[in-house]
Order: structure tokens, then C-alpha cells, then sequence
């Protein structure tokens, strides 16, 4: 897929790279850029041959969240179409925190308002050090709404109610103490960091990283009441029973690498015992 705002590229590996393409206004989205992504996220996700999903955007900046002409349009519609177009932009996060690939966000310059909700619904985020988060939305008499339960889940109530109110912008190094980002480097190692976790997801079963994902989602908040550890028993019962919970165990004693690694590995450790017994 490749139209004006948003680009979509595949590699042979199963990588798909989803990027905002509108730098003249620093990737700023409205209700077609929402639709363009959440369609593209679609794609990644029912893809068969789709590993891993990144998240970009094109030039100076990740994205500056909502396009301000978008803004001035919305406050001429009715309270219906506003709802349904507030649906779009959660259906958007939606689709990324519920895809069952691995997402990871590459985040340079600003990424403001909307755009530190797509980075909490990511599973994995890499900033540069020049970016720069803000949750701008008060300033405009608005709260991020949409984006809050991301948000909030990522860097916890007691955080949320600084910085949704101050609407101060948050320095990279702030971001990773915050939990909004996982790493911050220098903008120049920013695509090698990405490739280097892109290369650790390839190695691990397809299977296991949706069922990593949705037990994550199932357990976060709960404590382990009886319904949830039968739950996770269930689970480790399946996937060390599935072809590639087999393959994986089969390969790790043969000391070869499972089917699921299309090209060779190198790597400079071995583990002596996989931990697989959770």
C-alpha cells in the first residue's frame, strides 16, 4: 500500500514498516491519516507472512498528533459526529495494541498529543534523544482522552496527573524514566537499535509472542485469582504442546535454531537451560 500520508513496505524477512509520510506537517493526523494507519495496521496484523510491525514517521518528526485544520473541522461538527470520529481514532489505538505481531515505535523529534498515544499502544518504543513527548491536549480546553487508557497504563496514574494537567513537554530522558519509552539513543544508532530488536523477535516462535501478548493483557492488572491461573495453565498446557512449542523445545536440545528462523543467527551466548517451565 502506498498512498500520501501513510506508506506501507514489507521485506523478506516479515517486516512490516508503517510510515507517516506527511513531514511538511510534521506528521500531523486527521480522519484520513486514522483511517489510512488503521488500515494499515490491519494489513500487518492479518498478514500471515508478517512477523513484526514498525511504526515511523518520515522526517524531522514522529508526529505532532492531531492536524490542527483537522481540529478547527471538528468544532463544526455535531456531537454524533464528533463521537464517530472519536471511535476512529480509538479504533486506531485499538488496532495496534491488540495486534498479536509485535509493534514496535521509532520516535524522533515531537511526538505531541495523539502522537504519545500511539507510542503507548506499541508494545516496544525506541526514541532518539531529541525527541520530545507532550500531552498537550489541556491547553486547548480538551483532555487526551482517546489516548489515556494507553497512557495511563504505560506511565501510571500518579504520573498521568502531572502531566496531562501541566501539558509540560517530556525530554527523551524524562520519557524513559516515565515508562513511555523503553530506550533513548542517539538519533544516529536510532535505526540500529531497531534492527537489533527486530532481529531478537525474529529469533522467538510467532506463536509464543502472541500468547506472551495475551496473557500480558489477561494478567496486567489482576491479581491470580483462580480464574487466571487456570488460565495461564491452559496455556503453557497448549503452547508446549503445539508443532512449535515441539520445534522450539526439539531445537534448543539439537542445538540448532528453530524452523521459524528463516536465515542463520549468529550469536555469541548459549543459555544452558530455556526457563521454559513457567
Amino acid at each position: 500500500m502506498t498512498d500520501q500520508a501513510v506508506h506501507y513496505e514489507t521485506d523478506a524477512s516479515g517486516v512490516a514498516r508503517i510510515t507517516l509520510d506527511r513531514a511538511d506537517k510534521r506528521n500531523a493526523f486527521d480522519a484520513s491519516v486514522i483511517s489510512e494507519l488503521t488500515r494499515a495496521v490491519t494489513r500487518a496484523t492479518e498478514d500471515p507472512d508478517c512477523r513484526v510491525i514498525v511504526l515511523a514517521g518520515h522526517g524531522k518528526h514522529f508526529s505532532a498528533g492531531a492536524d490542527l485544520n483537522w481540529m478547527k473541522h471538528t468544532a463544526t461538527l455535531t456531537a454524533e459526529e464528533n463521537r464517530t470520529d472519536a471511535r476512529a481514532l480509538a479504533g486506531m489505538l485499538k488496532a495496534i495494541d491488540l495486534s498479536p505481531k509485535p509493534v514496535i515505535a521509532r520516535v524522533q523529534g515531537a511526538a505531541y498529543g495523539g502522537a504519545v498515544g500511539l507510542v503507548s499502544a506499541c508494545d516496544i518504543a525506541v526514541a532518539s534523544t531529541d525527541a520530545r513527548f507532550c500531552l498537550s491536549e489541556a491547553r486547548l480546553g480538551l483532555a487526551p482522552a482517546a489516548i489515556g487508557p494507553y497512557v495511563i497504563r504505560v506511565m501510571g496514574a500518579r504520573q498521568a496527573r502531572r502531566y496531562f494537567l501541566t501539558c509540560e513537554e517530556i525530554s527523551a530522558d524524562k520519557a524513559l524514566t516515565l515508562g513511555l519509552i523503553h530506550e533513548a539513543v542517539a538519533p544516529e544508532a536510532l535505526d540500529e537499535t531497531v534492527n537489533a530488536l527486530i532481529e531478537r523477535l525474529l529469533r522467538n516462535s510467532p506463536q509464543a509472542l502472541t500468547a506472551c501478548k495475551q496473557l500480558i493483557a489477561r494478567s496486567g492488572h489482576n491479581q491470580p485469582d483462580e480464574e487466571l491461573i487456570q488460565y495461564t495453565a491452559d496455556l503453557i498446557a497448549s503452547l508446549r504442546t503445539s508443532p512449535e512449542g515441539q520445534e522450539g523445545l526439539q531445537a534448543f536440545l539439537d542445538k540448532r535454531q528453530p524452523n521459524w528462523i528463516s536465515t542463520p543467527i549468529q550469536s555469541n551466548t548459549q543459555g544452558s537451560d530455556s526457563g521454559a517451565k513457567q
